[in-house]
């Protein structure tokens, strides 16, 4: 049997490109830099989409660490990606979102190499953010409503 959980958010344009977003009690503001139009109040939604990867990928690595043996004294991650903003401006073909995206992990610990590498190599597969990213998902708009 599935054990299915769905996980909610919104998000509310506000002045300019400045947007509140929010989930369950928690919120926080996504802008763009000045470069790009925005106030710079916030990081921007593609730099949350990295921090979301490296967010995930930290949990996992605390919640399984205990499960390969890993003393897990510290762990930072890292995470850089490409995007070509032509796909954004509509000024070439190109995707408008990341064509690639780099993490790395600094791993503190006294736990053997071989031990850390499975870990990782485990860590990997089960991130659900690492998964989203790196396989299609079912993405479509579910309706539109008009206020007036």
């Amino acid at each position: 049997m599935a054990s299915l959980q769905t996980f909610k958010a919104s998000a509310h344009l506000q002045d300019g490109v400045q947007v509140k977003v929010s989930s369950r009690n928690f919120g926080f503001v996504i802008d763009e830099p000045k470069s790009l139009g925005g106030t710079d109040t916030g990081m921007n939604p593609v730099e949350a989409l990295l921090a979301s990867l490296g967010a995930c990928q930290s949990i996992v690595a605390r919640v399984y660490a205990p499960k390969f043996g890993v003393n897990l004294k510290d762990f930072f991650v890292e995470v850089e990606g490409d995007i070509d903003l032509d796909g954004f401006f509509d000024k070439s073909e190109v995707r408008p979102g990341y064509s690639d995206i780099r993490y790395t992990f600094r791993i503190k610990t006294d736990s053997p190499r071989d031990q850390v590498e499975q870990f990782v190599r485990f860590l990997e597969n089960k991130c659900p953010v690492g998964d989203t990213l790196a396989n299609p998902v079912n993405l479509k708009l579910d309706r539109i409503i008009i206020e007036s």
